[in-house]
């Protein structure tokens, strides 16, 4: 089992259902044989002489749209069919019947072959017994240049939005019918993935990144091999923008409304680096408003994103800002640069001095130190990724590339253990992150204040006295499998008059040792069975075994 579906047959009515069991709306019954969703609240003879009902739909597998977009202010209803295939004339026509009251009804259609047919006859249907109908089709996908028919994607929603709300005050059917259009003909689309999606039942197919695939999984215009979240957004900003740049009232200083949908499977962290991306790219001044990013108009798990963009008319601003009770719209938020300020770090620094004074051995030998860490990230990755979440190697550098910074803008004093040791601890702690970056700064910092006090008469006693703390804090022992099964046995040696080679050998019996330690009593390792730690040496003591080594041949 890879998803969570039960018979592929069942997913868009368990879908329709969850969502007429959780918000205020009307499912037609099972035995129909119809997929429709209506407003709860909406009374034909009632509120269908007051305001023009809006009706939407179209293929399933776009959740949330379309049923969750229904709602005061948004649709009146929608017509599912099944997953990637347009309603039949039924129950568009059964839909049309149930909400059309005297203003009428206007049905937002997806230029897509089989919606603008079903829809399309459903109508004709429909006046034909008398009922005032009218229709718009959404074609804002840019991905084929000078298409005749190009599709109907994510800016549907917009419509959705405008209509509804223009709907709710009373507008005229013509009206609605008249300004919809308008905002089709001004809005583009355009999509991106990285992977395309998977039918219930069915293994995902495999190809390559493509830019200007459908919502409903067809190939993209071409392949692309975007290598960040930047070159991403990149390849489908250009393209857009060309498109747009020929729609009237676009301009070079036109201020755009985006919206950023997610296509199904992006991580939140994902989508918000690629709104970030967004906005940059777009330019500061150059969106006025943002829309998500957000799971809108999905295509099942395709792992990708659609970028539309409109002119931020004061007209459509009003109708985006509109409140609605339809649950999955996000709202439509004002951007802005974003405001700094700088936190106050009181004299927590003070360690780091400008024009510190330097040793140039010591200065030589914390550099060794630091190119072991870079050098090790790979091989203290892979050791984590058995026992933890794969970072360890990654925590490590950035506490070296941190000390680096450091030596570079000469803010390190390097004369002395005792501003050095407290320099360490305030960096690490400042840049490292995770638990071993806080664990070392108690233990630098504990060792430095321990000198400045003249609590240590040697320097080992230094570190036995940061390791004390650590281990206060921290709670972990020897044979716990933390870095402290090759730091207490090197420091111990030291304590013993022992040389620095003496201590590398100690501390990479106790690294090693930790292979064959399959209970852990600390850190994240505590939470992995013992098979997953047979074997495999604790990444943090490797990192203290590695270090004392360099310090040893230096």
């Amino acid at each position: 089992m890879e998803r969570f579906y039960n018979a592929p047959d069942r997913v868009v009515d368990d879908i329709l259902h969850a969502a007429a069991a959780t918000a205020d709306l009307r499912v037609a019954e099972p035995e129909s044989g119809l997929r429709i969703l209506i407003r709860e609240d909406w009374d034909r003879a009632k509120h269908g002489r007051q305001q023009v009902a809006v009706l939407s739909g179209g293929g399933a597998g776009h959740e949330p749209a379309h049923a969750g977009f229904i709602g005061q202010g948004m649709l009146t209803g929608v017509i599912s069919g099944s997953l990637f295939a347009s309603p039949s004339v039924e129950p568009i026509l059964a839909a049309i019947r149930e909400v059309c009251g005297e203003a009428g009804c206007l049905l937002v259609v997806k230029n897509y072959t089989g919606d603008r047919l079903n829809f399309g006859l459903a109508a004709e249907r429909a006046r034909g017994e008398g009922l005032n109908v009218e229709m718009v089709i959404v074609s804002d996908d840019v991905a084929i240049h000078q298409a005749p028919q190009p599709r109907g994607i994510a800016g549907t929603l917009l419509v959705h939005k405008l209509a509804g709300y223009l709907a709710g005050q009373g507008t005229a059917l013509g009206e609605i019918q008249q300004q919809a259009r308008a905002l089709c003909e001004q809005m583009g689309s355009l999509g991106m993935a990285l992977k395309p999606a998977a039918q219930p039942g069915q293994p995902a197919a495999s190809r390559s990144p493509e830019l200007g695939l459908g919502i409903h999984n067809e190939t993209g215009t071409r392949e692309v091999a975007p290598e960040s979240a930047d070159d991403a957004m990149r390849l489908v900003l250009e393209p857009l923008c060309e498109a747009l740049a020929t729609l009237s009232g676009a301009s070079p200083n036109t201020a755009w409304v985006a919206m950023l949908n997610n296509l199904g499977s992006c991580s939140t962290q994902e989508m918000g680096v690629l709104a970030e991306s967004l906005l940059r790219q777009l330019g500061e001044g150059s969106v006025s408003h943002l829309i998500g990013p957000a799971p809108l108009m999905t295509s099942l798990d395709m792992h990708g994103f659609s970028v539309t963009l409109v002119p931020g008319t004061p007209e459509l601003l009003a109708a985006l800002r509109a409140p609605t009770s339809a649950p999955a719209w996000p709202g439509v938020r004002g951007v802005r640069k974003a405001p700094t300020f700088m936190p106050n770090t009181g004299q927590g620094h003070d360690a780091l001095i400008d024009d510190a004074p330097q040793n140039a051995e010591t200065t030589a030998v914390l550099w060794r130190v630091i190119e072991t860490l870079r050098d090790a990230r790979e091989a203290l990755d892979a050791l984590d990724a058995s026992s933890g979440d794969g970072d360890a190697g990654a925590s490590m550098q950035s506490g070296a590339d941190s000390l680096a910074r450091a030596l570079d803008a000469n803010h390190l004093t390097t004369t002395a253990l005792a501003p050095l040791f407290t320099g360490i601890g305030q960096l690490l702690a400042r840049d490292m992150g995770g638990s071993s970056g806080v664990l070392l700064s108690i233990l630098f910092t504990a060792a430095g204040s321990a000198l400045d006090r003249g609590d240590a008469p040697a320097d080992a006693d230094a570190l036995a006295a940061g390791v004390n703390k650590m281990q206060e804090y921290g709670g972990a022992r020897v044979g716990d499998r933390t870095m402290l099964d090759a730091l207490l046995p090197a420091i111990a040696s030291l304590q013993g008059g022992h040389s620095l080679a003496d201590a590398a050998r100690a501390a990479r019996k106790g690294a090693d040792n930790t292979a064959s330690l399959t209970t852990a009593n600390a850190g994240r390792s505590a939470y992995v069975p013992e098979s997953a730690l047979k074997g495999i040496v604790d990444p943090g003591a490797e990192a203290v075994a590695r270090v004392f080594e360099t310090l040893a041949r230096g």
